[in-house]
C-alpha cells in the first residue's frame, strides 16, 4: 500500500502583528493497520501568513516533509474542499497523486487536539476566530454500483457485529483488500461491540479491488422514501450498498447506526464471496466522526 499522508492547509484562529489570521499547512501519516503505533506516525506542521498561502508554499513544505520523515508519501489525502485547487496544485508539483477524502480520520484527531489544547496556548490566539475542524457539506444522493462490479439477484448482504478483540487479530486474517486503524484512535475497550455491513457476491474480489480504489468515508444508513445503507466516498460521492425494504431490515439499519454511535463511530465493511468463505476479499475498518 505504501505510506499515505494527511494533509491540510487553513488558517488557524491566531492573528500575527498585522491583526491577520496565521494559515497553517498540517501534515500527517495515516494510520493503515489495526496494529500501527501511533506513537511511530510521521507529524509536520508549519505556519505562514496570509500572503504565503498559494501553492509553492505548500509544494515546498510537503518536500521539507518528505526530507524530514526520509519516505515519500504513495499518495497524500486531504478533507477540506474549499481549498481543493490550491492544495491539488502544490501536490502535484510535488510530485505525489493527492485525492480528496473524508477517511482523514488521523489529521481530524489531530486538529481537535491543537484546537483544544494548542491554539489557544499561542500567542494571538483569538477565541473569536475559532472554527471548526473540518466543513460540514450537503450530503449527495446515493447511486448505485457500477454495473462491472454488481454481482445477481443472489448476493446477499448482513448487519453484523465482532467483538472489538476479535478485529484486534485482523492482521492475522487472509484479505484481499483492506484498511484498518488502532481501535485506541477511538478510545474502543476489548469488549465493546464493532457494528458492520458484510457483502457476500459471486462478485467479491473485482467489488473488493474497485472498492479499495476509492476513499472510503463511513457507512451511513440514509432514512429516505426508500431507505438505504450507502458507502460515502471522497468528500461528497454515496453509493448504495443495501436496500432496506421493509420494516425489519429498516430496524436492522437503525439499530446499526445505534450501534455505531456506541461504538464511537467504528464500524467495518467487509466483502465475501460466500458465507463458508474463510477469507475476506475486502474488510474496512472505518470512523463516522
Amino acid at each position: 500500500m505504501g505510506k499515505i499522508w494527511e494533509l491540510d492547509f487553513y488558517s488557524r484562529p491566531i492573528l500575527d502583528d498585522n491583526n491577520k489570521k496565521l494559515w497553517e499547512i498540517l501534515i500527517c501519516e495515516s494510520p493503515t493497520s489495526i496494529d500501527t503505533n501511533l506513537n511511530s506516525l510521521f507529524r509536520y506542521s508549519q505556519f505562514c501568513s496570509n500572503s504565503e498561502v498559494n501553492s509553492l508554499t505548500l509544494k515546498n513544505a510537503i518536500l521539507t516533509a518528505i526530507k524530514k520523515s526520509g519516505e515519500t508519501p504513495n499518495k497524500i489525502r486531504f478533507f477540506r474542499r474549499q481549498m481543493n485547487n490550491m492544495i491539488i496544485k502544490g501536490c502535484e508539483e510535488a510530485g505525489i497523486a493527492v485525492f480528496s477524502s473524508r477517511h482523514t480520520y488521523a489529521l481530524n484527531q489531530w486538529l481537535e487536539e491543537r484546537m483544544n489544547n494548542f491554539y489557544p496556548q499561542q500567542q494571538g490566539y483569538d477565541e473569536k476566530a475559532q472554527q471548526s475542524k473540518t466543513v460540514q457539506y450537503p450530503q449527495s444522493n446515493a447511486i448505485n454500483l457500477p454495473d462491472a462490479v454488481k454481482g445477481d439477484k443472489k448476493d446477499k448482504w448482513a448487519l453484523v457485529s465482532l467483538c472489538a478483540s476479535d478485529l484486534a487479530q485482523m492482521k492475522e486474517w487472509d484479505i484481499a483488500f483492506g484498511e484498518a486503524f488502532p481501535l485506541v484512535m477511538a478510545n474502543i475497550k476489548p469488549e465493546m461491540r464493532i457494528p458492520g455491513l458484510i457483502i457476500f457476491s459471486k462478485r467479491a474480489l473485482p467489488l473488493a479491488g474497485w472498492m479499495s480504489g476509492l476513499e472510503l468515508g463511513y457507512l451511513r444508513l440514509e432514512k429516505s422514501q426508500f431507505p438505504k445503507i450507502s458507502l460515502e466516498t471522497g468528500v461528497s460521492d454515496s453509493w448504495i450498498l443495501a436496500n432496506l425494504t421493509d420494516k425489519a431490515t429498516l430496524g436492522e439499519g437503525e439499530n446499526f447506526e445505534k450501534a455505531k454511535k456506541q461504538a464511537n463511530g467504528v464500524h467495518f465493511l467487509a466483502v465475501q464471496s460466500s458465507l463458508e468463505s474463510e477469507s475476506f476479499a475486502g474488510f474496512w475498518l472505518l470512523l463516522d466522526n
